[in-house]
């Protein structure tokens, strides 16, 4: 049996990318994987850990009461029953209540508990000091030039016009 060729020692400084070099999916796609990642170990303990769709219902709740399931649904694209099980879940470490709609017998609002609202005030401490950690050597402007356009990509992707 011919030996086979041994080629090239690859390490990471040396591996180029293809042409995922000018692919905007790999770079989202590692990076909120390491984001991800950074913020499930910084939330560790906590009722919100290893998930951005409970951080998300958390603070929307906490910020605007009485909000619908649906609503939270097409902010963090997810399906109906996904959400239902999150906000169950959410219900049942206390962290929110669910009541029927003021203006709506039949729909629900959701509602924050003093639980959850104490966590929403340490998630935002965690998330804001995360994401200066993550710009950190990145000049201002840039970040905002950043941050405005993943902003108008987001709001457009979920029907929210610009």
């Amino acid at each position: 049996m011919p030996k086979k060729k041994k080629g090239p020692l690859h390490t990471v400084e040396t591996v180029g990318l293809d042409v995922l070099e000018d692919t905007l999916s790999f770079y989202i796609r590692s990076i909120n994987i390491a984001l991800s990642r950074d913020l499930d170990d910084r939330l560790e303990g906590l009722d919100v850990a290893r998930g951005t769709g409970k951080i998300t219902t958390l603070l929307l709740v906490d910020s605007h009461p009485g909000i619908r399931p649906s609503v939270i649904a097409q902010l963090i694209m997810r399906d109906r029953s996904a959400m239902g099980r999150l906000v169950d879940q959410m219900i049942e470490h206390d962290l929110l209540t669910r009541e029927a709609a003021a203006d709506d017998g039949r729909a629900q609002g959701l509602h924050i508990t003093e639980k959850g609202a104490g966590l929403a005030r340490k998630v935002r401490k965690i998330a804001t000091k995360q994401s200066s950690d993550f710009f950190a050597g990145v000049p201002e402007e840039d970040q905002k030039r950043l941050l405005d356009i993943l902003r108008r990509v987001y709001r457009r992707t979920v029907g929210l016009g610009q």
